[in-house]
């Protein structure tokens, strides 16, 4: 049989890890695969088409696909599953899709990803080691996306050969039972990590911050997503600098424009650049958005969260607050959000900005992924 995996034409820095463990099970099962992205002529006429997706909002591009090879292939069956089919499986029916699987395609799960099929793809191994999550936050998709959870499993059989680092995509990785487990193998890879969906802070005390001791995280990430997380960071904190993680290495994912108030995510704003971690904004997005940046919350207004978009191109870096003195002067002696926020010249300019980008340039190329997204951007088909 010949299989044709297609990543619509939208943006995403990351491979379609769920189409590659799709190529490598059919590869097993002696087909042929090959792997398109966007709209574009193919070598050979197949017998199945899987269409993945992403974001909701990036719906357009996705239905887009399924029309042009609907059209090219019209006796071929198509499937269409990813995030935006199992957020909004009534919706991604009018893609006129053959079948639409709001689900993970269990066979798949287990296998390793057909990296060969991205040739331009840096040597990073993605990797799930369990699935779901113990909490059930409402600004989250994971309950939906991964409603069932699993326990850690081994990783080594995910790893490509020659792949220099791994990034897991594990929802709550200290969630899960075993754990340690997980931590011990990664010690014996000697490969740099990223646990790139964030570490529950809740779950962060002494011992689990010693036990992280020898990885090499950078950076280690956490989220403070609402006040009540407060004094779970102000234990974390300290615990992993005493296991060796530098404060300017740690980055914090702050939730914005859900049930918050703005005057409220500048006080959560103050505390990490006070605590001396770096801040990474992000905005919430509703899980079935069908158009990016137009949720307005409750408590905000268009020209309050143009003040944090604007503040994070100008003032951030990479869209991350580093905690240099300028700029955590400007937010500490701030008398109100707008004040905050404002695009003035900042007062202090003892310390060479040249010279704090260039400190932080080994950490920013990781900082473009929100809470929020990381959360919904899960690639389907067995990703």
């Amino acid at each position: 049989m010949r299989v044709l995996l297609v990543e619509p034409g939208y943006y995403t820095r990351y491979p379609p890890l769920g189409l590659l463990k799709l190529a490598t099970y059919h590869k097993l099962q002696g087909n042929t695969v090959q792997l398109t992205k966007g709209c574009r002529l193919v070598s050979s006429k197949p017998d199945e088409i899987y269409v993945t997706s992403l974001f909701t909002y990036s719906w357009e591009p996705v239905h887009k696909a399924v029309a042009y090879y609907k059209s090219m292939f019209p006796t071929a069956k198509l499937t269409l599953g990813g995030i935006y089919a199992t957020l909004m499986p009534e919706h991604a029916k009018s893609s006129a899709a053959d079948e639409v699987y709001p689900r993970l395609f269990e066979d798949a799960e287990d296998v390793l990803p057909d990296y060969s099929l991205v040739p331009d793809w840096q040597p990073i191994s993605i990797v799930f080691s369990h699935r779901g999550c113990i909490r059930n936050c409402p600004y989250c998709a994971v309950s939906t996306l991964e409603p069932n959870r699993t326990k850690i499993k081994s990783i080594r059989h995910l790893i490509y050969p020659g792949h220099k680092k791994i990034v897991l995509w594990d929802n709550n990785t200290l969630g899960m039972s075993n754990w340690r487990g997980l931590v011990a193998e990664l010690k014996e890879t000697g490969l740099p990590v990223d646990f790139n969906q964030g570490l529950d802070v809740r779950l962060i005390n002494e011992d689990v911050a010693q036990q992280l001791k020898g990885l090499r995280i950078n950076p280690i990430r956490m989220a403070y997503d609402v006040p009540s997380e407060r004094k779970a960071l102000e234990r974390a904190i300290p615990a992993l600098e005493r296991a060796g993680f530098r404060r300017r290495r740690m980055v914090v994912y702050v939730l914005y424009n859900f049930r918050d108030s703005p005057e409220g995510f500048l006080d959560r704003m103050r505390d990490l650049l006070d605590w001396g971690v770096v801040a990474y904004p992000m905005r919430f997005e509703p899980l079935d958005s069908l158009k990016k940046n137009q949720h307005i919350g409750a408590r905000w207004t268009t020209e309050q969260l143009e003040m944090v978009a604007k503040a994070r191109r100008v003032l951030g870096y990479g869209g991350a607050f580093p905690p240099y003195e300028g700029l955590c002067q400007k937010f500490l002696n701030a008398t109100s959000f707008e004040e905050a926020f404002s695009l003035r010249p900042l007062k202090d300019k003892s310390r060479n900005r040249r010279d704090e980008i260039e400190m932080l340039r080994p950490t920013t190329s990781l900082f473009e992924m929100t809470n929020v997204e990381v959360s919904t951007r899960k690639l389907f088909w067995g990703a």
